[in-house]
C-alpha cells in the first residue's frame, strides 16, 4: 500500500482566494452524502464530520473542542486530524494535522458565503470576537472584499481585541480594537461574530440597511450569537440547512420563539454557487449562517492534499 501522505496545514502557504475557489467548485460538483456525530461533556465537545463524494474522496475530521483552553493557556480551543481516502478504491490518501484546518476551512465557508451576498462596495467590517479564529476571518473576509478600509473588533476581554488589531498589518487598512460593539455594529457594512457565546452578543436592532452579517461560533442548539430581531429583519441564508437549521441556537431558538420558520432560509451554499439568487439590493440585510459540515472539510482536505503535494514538488 501506497504510503499516507502526512501534512501539518500550519506548514502550507494558503492563498485565501484560490481556497475559496476551491470551495466554490466543490459545492457545483456535488455534496454527496454527509454526515455528524457530536459527543458533549459541557462545555466541551467532540465532533466527528464525515462526507463523501463518490468516486471522487471521503473524509473525516475529528475534532475536539475545549472553549475554555485559550483563556487558561492550555493552547487553542479547537484541535483536529483529518483522514482523506481516495474515492475510487477506499485508500488512505492524507492525514492532515494543524490548527490552520479548521480556521482556514471555516474561514473559506464565511469568505464564499460573503462574496456571494455581501454588497460589493462594502468599505467597514465588524468583528465580534478575538479568539483563535478571528485573525484568518479577517484576513480571509478582506481577500473577498479589497473594498474594506476599516477592520473594528470588539471582544468582551478588551485586551484580546487590542493585542489581535495590534498584531494584524494590512496595508491601506485601518484596524483598530473598540470597546462598543453596538457602536462597531451600527457603523458596518459587514459583521463577522466568531464568538462561543450562549447569549447573543448582536443585536438587530443595530444593523444598518444594506448590512451582511456572518455567524460562525454557534453549533449546538444552545449556543447563539445573533438576537431573534437580527433573524427577523435578515434575508437568510445557510452554508447548509441541514446543520444551520437543525443545530445552531440561532435558528433554533428564533423558530422557537416564532421569529422565523425553517422556511425563511433563502438558499444554502450549493444553491448560491448553481446560481441561485441572493442578496436583492443594496438595502436589505443579508445573513449568512456557517454551520461547517464534512463535505467542506472534505473539499478542504482534498485541496491541502493537492496543495501539499504541489508545494513539495516545488522545494
Amino acid at each position: 500500500m501506497a504510503a499516507i501522505l502526512a501534512i501539518d496545514a500550519d506548514a502550507l502557504s494558503v492563498d485565501p482566494i484560490w481556497l475559496v475557489e476551491r470551495l466554490r467548485d466543490g459545492h457545483r460538483q456535488g455534496i454527496g452524502a454527509v454526515e455528524r456525530l457530536l459527543l458533549e461533556e459541557p462545555p466541551n465537545s467532540l465532533m466527528t464530520w464525515t462526507a463523501w463524494q463518490p468516486g471522487a474522496a471521503l473524509g473525516a475530521k475529528l475534532a475536539a473542542v475545549f472553549p475554555g483552553n485559550e483563556a487558561r493557556g492550555a493552547g487553542p480551543n479547537i484541535r483536529s486530524v483529518v483522514v482523506l481516502f481516495d474515492g475510487q478504491d477506499g485508500r488512505p490518501q492524507a492525514l492532515i494535522t494543524g490548527e490552520s484546518f479548521t480556521r482556514a476551512k471555516t474561514a473559506a465557508d464565511s469568505a464564499l458565503g460573503a462574496d456571494l451576498l455581501a454588497r460589493p462596495d462594502a468599505a467597514t467590517l465588524a468583528v465580534l470576537g478575538a479568539g483563535a479564529q478571528a485573525e484568518t476571518q479577517i484576513r480571509y473576509l478582506l481577500a473577498v472584499r479589497p473594498s474594506i478600509r476599516r477592520v473594528a473588533i470588539w471582544n468582551r476581554t478588551a485586551e484580546k481585541a487590542q493585542k489581535l488589531a495590534a498584531g494584524l498589518s494590512v496595508p491601506g487598512i485601518e484596524i483598530e480594537a473598540v470597546e462598543d460593539a453596538e457602536a462597531a455594529v451600527r457603523t458596518a457594512d459587514m459583521v463577522s461574530c466568531v464568538t462561543a457565546s450562549r447569549e447573543p452578543v448582536l443585536r438587530g436592532a443595530w444593523l444598518k440597511p444594506g448590512t451582511h452579517v456572518d455567524l460562525v461560533g454557534s453549533f449546538t442548539p444552545e449556543m447563539r450569537e445573533a438576537d431573534d430581531e437580527a433573524m427577523r429583519r435578515a434575508w437568510l441564508f445557510v452554508d447548509t440547512r441541514r446543520f444551520a437549521v437543525g443545530h445552531c441556537g440561532e435558528f433554533t431558538q428564533a423558530i422557537a420563539a416564532g421569529a422565523i420558520v425553517a422556511a425563511d432560509v433563502v438558499a444554502e451554499l450549493a444553491e448560491l454557487c448553481a446560481g441561485a439568487p441572493g442578496r436583492r439590493s443594496a438595502e436589505e440585510i443579508t445573513l449568512f449562517k456557517n454551520a461547517g459540515g464534512g463535505h467542506l472539510d472534505l473539499m478542504v482536505a482534498r485541496a491541502f492534499h493537492d496543495l501539499a503535494i504541489d508545494q513539495a514538488q516545488q522545494d
